[in-house]
Parts: C-alpha cells; sequence; structure tokens
C-alpha cells in the first residue's frame, strides 16, 4: 500500500465505526508550552481535560507533526537513523469518555491484520507491568498468544504532565526477522528489528500533587500510529526513507545534486536524507505561517532551512535547491493537503529567499570556521566569540556551527557564546500574561453548570444578567456584554452594579474556553453570586475599539494589494488609542508604498460600505474566500465579516456597522520587529484628528519661533539653514586661520624636524588641521599633537611630509593603543581617538620614543 491509500484505509476504517473526521490541526499549537504540534492529542488536550466541549464522543485524525525544537527534538538524528523524521503525520482514534479498552484494542488488531494485511504471527504487544486488563483483552478476546504479550514498566505508561490525566498504555510492535537482531520481542531483542507501530494510551487516572492516582470518571482513549513508518512496514523496506513518498523527495535531491542515492557513500546519503526531510518540514510550517526569524518557532525553521542549504553545499551544489524540493513535496502530498497547493507560490518563495539569503554568507562563514578549526590544537575547543560571530553575522545557527564542529570532533565553548549573545541582545523580552485569578477546576466546573458565556456584546452595550461566581480579583456572569480578550482585541472594561454593589471591571478574559471573567478594578457594596446584575461596558472606549479593529481588516486588504499576496498577519493589537498589524513583508515600506496604503484604505472609507458580521460554516467561509487571522482558534462554526466589498475574513471581534464609521486612517509608525517580520502602528477616528490637531500646533508654534507665517514655516527652514552653513563655514575658516596662527610658534619647538606636543583647547578637526600646518613650517618633517577634548575623550594628530623618513601611522601605534581607541592608521596623516585622557602625557612620551627624541 501506499503512503495515500494508507491515510485513507485508517481514515474510512474508524469513520465507520461512528468516528469524527477532524482535519490536521495547524503545526502551531494553542499550547504555550510547546513550540510545535509534535503528537497527534495535542490539538486535542482540551477535550480530554475537560476544558472544551469535545465535538463528539470519537474522533479519528490524520495529524501534521513536527519534532525539532525544544524537549521534543528529532533533528540532529535525520538522515543518521532508518526512522527519526523532523515532519511526520500521526494517525490516531480517539474516544472522549465513549469506549475504551476492549474495543480500542479489538479494532487495532482487526485493522492492521484486515485491513493492512500484517501478518499476525509477526506482531508483537507490549503492556504495563500492573494493567491485568488489556493483557487479558490482548490474550482472551483478540487471540494473541501469552508469549508474545510483553510486559513493560515506564515505557508503557504514559503522563500528560506531573498531574491530571495518566494512564498505562499498549504498543504493537512488527517483527522485521532474524536478519535484523536477536529474537526475544520488544523487550529483550534487537532493537531495529522489534519496531513499534502503534501506541494505545488508556487514560483512566487522575493523578494528584502528592502523587496518588484516582479513577477518571469518564476513561478515554489516544491512540498515535506513526504514518511513515507504518508504510515501511507494508512496502517490505529496512527504512521510512525508502517508502515511496520519501523515497521519491530523495531522488529529486539527488537529481538536483547530481548524487546517486544508490551509489552514494553513506556520508552523502545522510545529506540527501537530510534535503528530502527538510524540505517536508519547512513547506508544511511555511505553509502554516511559521516565518523564518530569530525568535521562538522562526529560528527553528530558519535553522532546518539552512541545515538544508549547508548539506546541499557540502554535495558541491551552488544553485539554489530548495524551491525545486518544495515543488516536488506539493506535488506528493498536494492531494491530501490542500493548503499546500493554495500556498505553493507563497511557501516557494519564501523558501527562496532564505536559501539564497544564506547562501551569499554560508561560503565566507564557512572559510572562517574552517581557518578557525584549523589553527585549534589538540583537544582545544572552538571560541565562543567566534560561534556568535558566525551567528551573528554570517547567520550559522548555533547548532549548524556545533554540527560543523562535531564532525571533526571538536567541541565548542557554548558558555562564552552564551555570553556573547546576552550582551547583545540586551532586550527584555515580552513576558507572557499570567492569568491572574480563578481556580480552573472551578471555572470548568461553572461551564458545565451553566454553560459557556452567553455574549451580548454585539448588539448591546448593557446587558442584565445573574452573578454566577466571584472572589476578590474577578466576578463571572451567565451572560455578558463585556468582550473576553482575544483574536489580538483588547478586553472591555465598564460596570457591574447590583442592588447592593458595584465592581469597577479593569479588563475582561476568558478563565477557561468560553467562559468570560471579569477582573475587578475595585468594589463598592457587595455584590454576590445568585444575584441579577446590570453590565456596563465603556461605550466610548468600545466605539474607538471596534473602529480600530475593523480597520486592520481594511488594512491587511490594502497591505496585501500594494504589496502582494505573500503578506499574511503574523499578529495583532486592538486597543482604543490605536491599532498595531504584525505582517510578513521583506523589507520596508517606501514613503510611497505608505501612502498608497493609506489612500486605499480610506478611499474604502469614504465609500461607506455596509459591515455584514455573521456566523456560518468553516467550509462555507472557505468557499467565500475568508482569510484566517494568524493565532486565533477556529471550530466548525466560524464568525465572518465582510467588510465593505474587498475584505472576507474570519473574526470573532466587535466591529463598526459601516466603513465610513472607522474616520479617516493615519499610519503613525512602520518597522521591523524580526526578520521578515514588519510591524505597522496607526489611529482612526477621534485619535487621527488630534494628531493631526497636534501635528498642526506644532507647525505653527516652530513658525512662530522662526518669526515667519505658518505657510511659509518651510522657507524659513531653508533659510535657517543656509544661514547656519554660511556660519559654520566662517566658524571653520576661523578655525584653520587659528591653526595657523599658531603653527609658526609650535614649529619653532622642533628638535631636529620634529615636533611631539600636547595642545589643549581644540576639538579633533582643529588638532588634524595645526598639525598640517604645523608639519607645512620650513624645518619641520614630523609632528604629533595630542588634546584633552572639551566633551569627553582625548585624540592624537600625526603628520609627516613626503620626504619624512617617519611613518604618520607607525608614530602614534603604540600611543593610540595606550589612550585606549583607535583610528585608521595613514602614511602621511593619522588620527587616532580614545577614551583615557588621563594617559595623554605617557602616550606623547611614547611617540617621542618611536620618533627617537628620547
Amino acid at each position: 500500500m501506499k503512503a495515500n491509500e494508507v491515510r485513507k484505509a485508517f481514515t474510512d476504517f474508524f469513520v465507520e465505526r461512528d468516528h469524527i473526521h477532524l482535519p490536521s490541526a495547524s503545526l502551531i499549537p494553542h499550547d504555550p508550552t510547546l513550540l510545535f504540534t509534535v503528537a497527534g492529542m495535542v490539538p486535542l488536550k482540551n477535550y480530554f481535560t475537560g476544558e472544551e466541549q469535545a465535538p463528539g464522543p470519537r474522533a479519528i485524525t490524520v495529524q501534521k507533526c513536527v519534532r525539532a525544537g525544544g524537549k521534543h527534538n528529532d533533528l540532529d538524528e535525520i538522515g543518521r537513523t532508518s526512522r527519526h523524521l523532523t515532519f511526520f503525520e500521526m494517525m490516531g482514534n480517539f474516544s472522549f469518555g465513549d469506549y475504551f479498552k476492549s474495543d480500542a484494542i479489538a479494532w487495532a488488531w482487526e485493522f492492521v491484520t484486515d485491513v493492512l494485511g500484517l501478518d499476525p504471527e509477526r506482531l508483537w504487544v507490549t503492556v504495563h507491568l500492573s494493567d491485568d486488563e488489556a493483557a487479558a483483552i490482548w490474550h482472551d478476546e483478540v487471540g494473541v498468544p501469552a508469549e508474545r504479550i510483553q510486559r513493560l514498566d515506564e515505557d508503557n505508561y504514559w503522563k500528560m504532565g506531573d498531574v491530571g490525566p495518566c494512564g498505562p498504555c499498549s504498543e504493537i510492535f512488527w517483527d522485521k526477522g532474524p536478519e535484523y537482531g536477536t529474537d526475544g520481542g520488544p523487550e529483550h531483542g534487537g532493537e531495529e528489528r522489534f519496531i513499534e507501530i502503534w501506541n494505545l494510551v488508556f487514560m483512566q487516572f487522575d493523578q494528584l500533587d502528592d502523587g496518588s492516582k484516582t479513577p477518571l470518571p469518564k476513561p478515554s482513549i489516544d491512540t498515535g500510529m506513526g504514518l511513515e513508518r507504518t508504510v515501511s512496514v507494508l512496502q517490505g523496506v529496512d527504512s521510512v526513507w525508502e517508502t515511496d513518498e520519501l523515497n521519491a523527495l530523495l531522488r529529486t535531491a539527488g537529481q538536483l545534486t547530481g548524487v546517486d542515492p544508490d551509489s552514494a557513500p553513506e556520508e552523502q546519503l545522510v545529506s540527501l536524507r537530510i534535503l528530502a526531510d527538510h524540505a517536508r518540514s519547512t513547506s508544511m510550517l511555511v505553509s502554516d505561517g511559521v516565518f523564518p526569524s530569530n525568535e521562538a518557532r522562526g529560528y527553528v525553521l530558519r535553522r532546518i532551512l539552512r541545515r538544508a542549504v549547508r548539506h546541499a553545499y557540502i554535495l558541491g551544489v551552488d544553485d539554489p535547491v530548495m524551491g525545486a524540493m518544495v515543488d516536488r513535496f506539493v506535488e506528493l502530498m498536494g492531494g491530501d493537503y490542500p493548503d499546500l497547493v493554495k500556498n505553493h507560490d507563497f511557501v516557494r518563495d519564501v523558501i527562496h529567499r532564505e536559501e539564497v539569503g544564506f547562501r551569499e554568507t554560508l561560503r565566507k562563514g564557512q572559510a572562517i570556521l574552517d581557518e578557525q578549526l584549523a589553527s585549534l590544537g589538540e583537544g582545544e575547543a572552538l571560541s565562543g566569540d567566534t560561534a556568535f560571530l558566525l551567528h551573528d553575522t554570517y547567520g550559522f545557527p548555533l547548532e549548524v556551527t556545533q554540527e560543523i564542529t562535531g564532525e571533526r570532533g571538536v567541541e565548542v565553548d557554548v558558555e562564552r557564546f552564551g555570553v556573547a549573545m546576552a550582551e547583545q541582545q540586551r532586550q527584555a523580552k515580552e513576558a507572557r500574561k499570567v492569568a491572574a485569578a480563578g481556580d480552573t477546576g472551578a471555572l470548568v466546573a461553572l461551564v458545565e453548570e451553566f454553560g459557556e458565556t452567553d455574549f451580548t456584546g454585539r448588539a448591546d452595550d448593557e446587558s442584565t444578567a445573574n452573578v454566577i461566581y466571584i472572589d476578590d480579583l474577578v466576578v463571572v456572569l451567565d451572560r455578558t456584554p463585556f468582550y473576553a480578550e482575544s483574536g489580538g482585541q483588547v478586553g472591555d472594561t465598564g460596570t457591574i452594579s447590583t442592588e447592593s454593589g458595584e465592581a469597577r471591571i479593569s479588563d475582561t478574559r476568558y478563565g477557561v474556553p468560553g467562559l468570560h471573567i471579569h477582573e475587578i478594578d475595585s468594589l463598592t457594596g457587595e455584590v454576590s453570586v445568585g444575584q441579577q446584575a446590570t453590565a456596563t461596558i465603556d461605550a466610548d472606549r468600545r466605539a474607538a475599539i471596534r473602529r480600530n479593529h475593523t480597520a486592520t481588516h481594511i488594512l491587511h486588504w490594502a497591505l496585501r494589494r500594494v504589496l502582494g499576496d505573500h503578506v499574511k498577519q503574523q499578529g495583532s493589537h486592538v486597543g482604543p488609542d490605536r491599532l498595531r498589524f504584525d505582517f510578513s513583508h521583506y523589507e520596508a515600506l517606501s514613503t510611497e508604498q505608505a501612502a498608497e496604503i493609506e489612500d486605499l484604505v480610506n478611499q474604502e472609507v469614504l465609500a461607506n460600505g455596509p459591515c455584514r458580521h455573521f456566523e456560518t460554516t468553516m467550509d462555507h467561509a472557505e468557499h467565500l474566500g475568508a482569510i484566517a487571522f494568524f493565532g486565533d482558534k477556529y471550530g466548525d462554526v466560524v464568525q465572518v465579516l465582510e467588510a465593505g466589498t474587498n475584505s472576507v475574513e474570519l473574526c470573532g471581534g466587535t466591529h463598526v456597522r459601516a466603513l465610513g464609521d472607522i474616520g479617516q486612517l493615519r499610519i503613525v509608525s512602520e518597522g521591523s520587529i524580526g526578520s521578515n517580520i514588519r510591524r505597522v502602528e496607526a489611529v482612526t477616528g477621534l485619535a487621527t484628528v488630534e494628531l493631526l490637531r497636534e501635528a498642526v500646533a506644532r507647525g505653527a508654534a516652530a513658525a512662530d519661533e522662526l518669526n515667519v507665517p505658518p505657510d511659509e514655516l518651510l522657507a524659513g527652514i531653508h533659510r535657517l539653514q543656509a544661514e547656519h552653513k554660511t556660519l559654520s563655514n566662517e566658524y571653520a575658516q576661523l578655525k584653520q586661520q587659528l591653526a595657523v596662527g599658531q603653527a609658526p610658534t609650535l614649529a619653532a619647538q622642533a628638535l631636529d624636524g620634529v615636533l611631539v606636543a600636547r595642545v589643549d583647547g581644540v576639538d579633533r578637526d582643529g588638532l588634524r588641521d595645526l598639525a598640517v600646518s604645523v608639519r607645512d613650517q620650513p624645518g619641520v618633517h614630523a609632528v604629533v599633537l595630542g588634546a584633552a577634548l572639551d566633551g569627553s575623550g582625548v585624540a592624537l594628530a600625526s603628520a609627516v611630509t613626503p620626504e619624512s623618513p617617519h611613518n604618520a601611522g607607525v608614530l602614534i601605534a603604540d600611543a593610540k593603543s595606550t589612550i585606549g581607541g583607535g583610528g585608521r592608521p595613514g602614511d602621511e596623516l593619522a588620527v587616532a581617538g580614545g577614551k583615557n585622557v588621563e594617559m595623554l602625557d605617557e602616550a606623547l612620551d611614547q611617540v617621542r620614543a618611536a620618533a627617537g627624541l628620547s
């Protein structure tokens, strides 16, 4: 069976058994503890914990996964083993409190033997030491011989964390045969002989803080079957690299590099495998919205890409290859992942640009590294400063440098690298917002008892509600007009009042999915559970937020219109005072582009097109061409915003009724916040009016200072600049005359045609001019002057005639080190600056010695 046939067979098998087929979630998880989606259960975690309602009691997925960063990191193993990949697909069936061990085990056996056709005599199973129930099901109900059921300890026990759901698991192994190692089953046999193809996790306990376990009221099932490993078994090949899809990519890599994978030596074969694997993971990551950068996910993506490019370089390829690898990958996988086809051009462009950019510095950086490695003694480590230079200047991730040095048996001074990195960065990273209050268990219980909060704020600024929870920090209502912070839009503020008290609300957020919690700023009187309350938002603040939020959608459209469809949102912040919009783009906006974007937005605003905010299915939204915003999580039913005639996007925020309500938009700043990521900040409505009013006032004040009418301000500035230039020239001439005037007096102090002297009260340029003037006096052929500068620091100026036996730069070579500075050397004229004023006299003595005067 081919890989695409296995995907379909697995899906069909469980759909026939009443499982809902959920599409693969993004590789960008909503779990802040993970960089990437690393397993099939990651997108379903909240269903198992009860924080979210599952779409049904049973589900099946074929989930995209990446393991290339943090504790889930297989990157260093890629190409060197028969089964490790950065990108892989995890097939899984799940029960959310529905069926349990008996059905899970029976269906797993039926699928591998009847559907996949694997020989039952070559299948082994393992269970946990304590799991007599699973062992009995395998033996008594399924019929697996007792000698092929083995009990393992930690390898067959799964935990979500230190506390929470946990339980034993059972694995199915395939015996590749005696030629691959010793017998003895998974517990005792050869690792290459017995390979795991399916893991069945039985979530049946809740682990508490004290380490004790209590039975879960609704035991659940989580299984994971690696597609690539399973396909290697079905196709009777020794490794995943020989399976149909990966082998096709491997051969494309061979064609591009001129290296035949059938006859290549092992190290070249490793490089080809890395190209094939990394083309898969980078294509999928970029398609899912990860962009190469120097932070978090973007850094891992950049590291993978640059690792692939380096291995192409090792194979002697000078031309870019990753774009062609992307093309082949999309051709192979596009049928199962339509987003790859839709994003093909964008993905190819991003990866190609990153490769071309890195290739420009790879050769030079590799040469520096080779030179440094050649100079090391036996057992000596590569300097952390060198590793940092390669990272900072040549774009070598530390791990790539370590990989290269490791190939030659050399360590890297990682500690010193860390010091250099800390010194360079010196920027506080934005801390993750920590949940302020509310016991999660209590909040989940509220959802179970009362349901999710009924949000009334799309239509109303004030609603009547019931208080269902309150503590010192938060209050929870059964319905509310307060918007909970999400999708970049800030939470609402306002008041919640009852007959006995009033709470002033400073923010609103989600305590658990679907439940709005209102953070209390101050409380007057008493508000109690069970009371009827009036919830009122700050309407003017919300109106400003609405304007800014709808404006981000029109801004997004205008950016794509002017810059191209590669522009994708990478984050946003929508507050009452301004909006911030982060997007993918390779260079700064020109003045003309920024003006065109502003004009497009304001033309839409003036056209005053209607805004329609409605609920529909995800499928229908995609049919309408709706664009999803980065970082938002969407279910089967979504909110769609049609803003005017050009913008259709998914959004659950609050918006204006017509575009004219936004008022004029004005871009106030644009800049880079990371590699290939730009940020625009803008204002709308009354904030724009205030901005323009302040600009006019500043212009009037400036005109008043220049004593010109406001409409002649620019002419007044030009006139003032011309006067300043004239005065500066006159001042320079006077300094020159002063220097020339002192020159004869100083020249008279020369010994054998050489003068070394301290001259204070001049600036750096004046010192140089004076040195030249003295040098040009009769009988003088070499001059070195030193001065303590008026502001801070010290300067040296050295000047010699063409006939002088001295060299200007050599005369002050030692002295400039003494004053703690440097400068460009010159044969006839050299100037140096430093910070050690107290060392000036000693430095001049060194010059006298160099000139033979002492």
